[in-house]
């Protein structure tokens, strides 16, 4: 749910991308432990290894990289955010889960075109959409192949809600009454009977 996929309309895009550059500026980066901090490290080498590379290849495209940040000093798995835009649908950075502070972000023209756009990976956990029109936010929502959408949020979490994906984001359902049935065995009987024994008592 880290929500590393960003699709902005264009006549905003570049107030959004500005404002959001900035308000990566100002995330605190550094010890988890620490209630301010925002950006943590990578779980370990490897983890730090297959971010890293992801943003060598970045590089190695010519995709525009926005960096943002300070890697704290000392030892660490540290990688700072990083913004990538100019990205093609097809791209590796669009098509698979990084899993770091890596975020990549598109415009979008129309509301079929950003359906298609969010629609057009293998993934589908969840997904979110910000709109002031609430015909819209259901129109959307409807057609988003994800096991959740948030409107005007995100990540709004709650036990009475499922919780699960679709397509490569898994299958089943936790939290709600749909997460109950993964705890419950379903009986199947099936009798036909001869015609002399079809009479109740």
């Amino acid at each position: 749910m880290a929500g590393s996929r960003l699709l902005v309309q264009r006549p905003v895009y570049d107030e959004v991308l500005a404002g959001l550059l900035q308000s990566l500026g100002r995330l605190q980066i550094g010890d988890p432990f620490d209630e301010s901090t925002i950006i943590g490290p990578m779980a370990g080498p490897r983890h730090l290894a297959k971010v890293r590379s992801f943003l060598d290849q970045a590089e190695r495209e010519g995709v525009t990289m926005h960096s943002v940040g300070q890697i704290p000093e000392g030892s660490g798995f540290w990688t700072v955010p990083t913004v990538l835009t100019g990205v093609a649908q097809d791209s590796t950075f669009v098509q698979e889960e990084i899993f770091g502070p890596v975020l990549t972000v598109q415009p979008f023209d129309t509301e079929q075109e950003a359906v298609a756009l969010a629609n057009g990976t293998r993934y589908g956990l969840a997904a979110g959409l910000q709109t002031t029109n609430i015909a819209r936010a259901h129109r959307v929502a409807d057609r988003l192949r994800a096991g959740m959408v948030w409107v005007n949020s995100w990540a709004m979490l709650d036990t009475a809600l499922p919780f699960g994906g679709v397509n490569q984001s898994g299958y089943g359902r936790e939290g709600g009454p749909e997460g109950l049935d993964e705890y419950l065995q379903t009986k199947s009987v099936s009798i036909m009977t001869p015609p002399e024994l079809r009479t109740m008592d």
